[in-house]
């Protein structure tokens, strides 16, 4: 099992839960490997369309073959040191931000998740746990298919509804 890192605070934007991972690597790969589509692909998925026109279709690819685009809009994004993107699926509304600060050639990423809706904690938290050590894995050439999520969830969901029941009072 590996062991969750979230945690919960608020931000201007709103409520979120946050997740950092630090990689020895300058602050333009770690960017690239979030922001440019075939990077992406190593560990999430890939979009498609311009990211110009202020939105793109993201398609998650380690959640099997059936998974429908979602449209992401871009609100803001200041390279290579802040993306923020939403969308509205199936699954609820993702309000993402993705910050970098490179110090000494030491990059740090701080990927933090506006809470819409405190019950989604228990998943989206060890699924993001899981996507940023996919992320770790392609950044460092290991393979990010090495990645089990089953040794994400359940292992981490306690830790999670904990958080969540902070947020809900234990509703």
């Amino acid at each position: 099992m590996t062991t969750p890192t979230g945690l919960f605070g608020p931000r201007e934007e709103g409520d979120a839960v946050s997740f950092v991972r630090t990689f020895d690597a300058p602050i333009d790969d770690v960017w690239a490997a979030v922001t440019e589509s075939d990077r992406l692909a190593r560990w999430i998925g890939f979009f498609t369309g311009d990211p110009e026109q202020g939105h793109v279709d993201f398609t998650m690819n380690a959640e099997g073959d059936d998974v429908t685009p979602a449209r992401y809009d871009i609100r803001r994004c200041e390279p290579p040191r802040a993306l923020q993107v939403h969308t509205t699926d199936d699954f609820g509304t993702w309000d993402l931000i993705v910050e970098l600060v490179e110090t000494d050639g030491v990059t740090t990423l701080t990927l933090s998740q506006i809470i819409d809706d405190p019950n989604t904690i228990e998943n989206t938290g060890p699924g993001w746990e899981y996507y940023l050590d996919r992320l770790v894995a392609a950044l460092t050439d290991a393979d990010p298919a090495a990645i089990d999520f089953d040794d994400y969830y359940p292992a981490q969901k306690e830790y999670y509804l904990a958080i969540q029941e902070k947020l809900t009072g234990g509703k």
